[in-house]
C-alpha cells in the first residue's frame, strides 16, 4: 500500500498537450474527467426551415424552364416552323426585354455603363455574325444520331454544373468572379448551340439561333440575378409564371413531356426540400478539445 501511494505522489499530474508525445507514467490515450468538459454537441448545425428551402429551390425549377424553352426553341427551328425573320424578331425582343430589366432594377447606374454593355454586345453580335459561315457546314460530315446525343449531354451537363445562386457574368455589384464549375456549364451550352446550329439549311438560320441560345444561356442567368437582388417576390412571381407557360408550350408539343416536366418541377421543388429537411434530423457533430478539421467556408442559412 505504501508503494502504490508513492507512487502516484511521485508521479506528475496529466495535462492536455497538443504535440507534446507521451508524458510520463500516463498510456498514450489517457484522459482525465476534465477532458469531455468542453465537448460541445452540433454548435455549427443549421437549423433549416422547409418553406426557406422550397424558396431558395425556385432559382433551380427557373433556370430548368429557361433551358426547356431554349429546346423548344431549337426543335422548331429544326422543324422549320420558326424561320431566320422569326428568331431574329424574337432575338430583337429579348434584348429589348433584357435592357428594359435591368433598367428597372437600376442595375445601369449611369450612361456610361449602358453605353458600354451597348458596345460589347455590339461586338459580341458582329462577331457571331462573321463567325456563322464557318458553324454552318461544321458537323456536315457527322450523323445526326451522334449531334443529338452529344447535344443532349452537354445540356444536362450544363444543368448540373449551372451556378444557380448567381450570374456566369460578373454583375457590377459582385464581389468574386464566376466559379470553374459555372464556366464549365457555359461551354458545355455554347458547344450545344454550334451543333444544333450547324444542322440549319441556312447561315442567317445559323446566326439567329446562335444568338438567340447565348443571349439565354449567358445573359438570362444575369437578368434573373438581377431581378431576384431587386425583389424576392417579384423573383417567384417571375419564376411562377416562366413555369407555367413552359408548361402550357410542352403540353401543346407532347403530352408524356409535360409529365416528365411537371414530375421534374414537383420533385426539385417539393420532394427534395422535404428531403433536406429530414435528413438534418440525423444531423451529428461534436466539437471538443481535440485537434479537428475546419471548414474553409462559412456554414450560414
Amino acid at each position: 500500500m505504501d508503494n502504490i501511494i508513492s507512487e502516484s505522489l511521485l508521479r506528475p499530474n496529466w495535462r492536455k498537450v497538443a504535440y507534446g508525445g507521451m508524458q510520463p507514467g500516463f498510456d498514450d490515450n489517457h484522459t482525465d474527467e476534465s477532458f469531455l468538459e468542453d465537448m460541445v454537441m452540433n454548435a455549427n448545425v443549421v437549423k433549416r426551415d422547409i418553406l426557406k428551402v422550397m424558396q431558395d429551390s425556385v432559382s433551380i425549377s427557373q433556370y430548368l424552364c429557361i433551358v426547356t424553352l431554349v429546346s423548344l426553341v431549337w426543335a422548331h427551328t429544326l422543324q422549320s416552323t420558326l424561320d431566320e425573320n422569326s428568331l431574329l424578331l424574337l432575338d430583337a425582343s429579348l434584348f429589348g426585354s433584357g435592357f428594359l430589366v435591368l433598367l428597372l432594377t437600376k442595375e445601369m447606374r449611369s450612361l456610361n455603363l449602358l453605353f458600354h454593355y451597348i458596345l460589347n454586345i455590339s461586338f459580341f453580335t458582329t462577331g457571331l455574325y462573321m463567325l456563322a459561315p464557318i458553324y454552318h457546314p461544321l458537323t456536315r460530315s457527322i450523323s445526326s444520331d451522334s449531334i443529338w446525343a452529344v447535344t443532349v449531354t452537354l445540356v444536362i451537363l450544363h444543368l448540373f454544373l449551372h451556378d444557380y445562386s448567381g450570374s456566369t457574368i460578373k454583375a457590377p455589384v459582385a464581389l468574386k468572379n464566376p466559379s470553374l464549375t459555372s464556366c464549365v456549364s457555359l461551354n458545355a451550352s455554347v458547344v450545344a448551340s454550334v451543333f444544333i446550329a450547324s444542322r440549319l439549311p441556312s447561315r442567317l438560320h445559323v446566326f439567329a439561333i446562335m444568338l438567340f441560345s447565348l443571349q439565354v444561356f449567358l445573359f438570362a442567368p444575369f437578368v434573373t440575378y438581377c431581378i431576384k437582388k431587386f425583389s424576392f417576390r417579384l423573383h417567384l412571381v417571375f419564376s411562377f409564371g416562366l413555369m407555367a407557360v413552359t408548361l402550357a408550350l410542352v403540353y401543346t408539343l407532347h403530352h408524356l413531356l409535360f409529365m416528365l416536366l411537371l414530375g421534374f418541377l414537383v420533385f426539385i421543388s417539393v420532394v427534395c426540400p422535404y428531403w433536406l429537411i429530414r435528413i438534418q434530423e440525423y444531423k451529428f457533430e461534436i466539437n471538443g478539445p481535440w485537434d479537428e478539421a475546419k471548414l474553409c467556408f462559412n456554414v450560414t442559412d
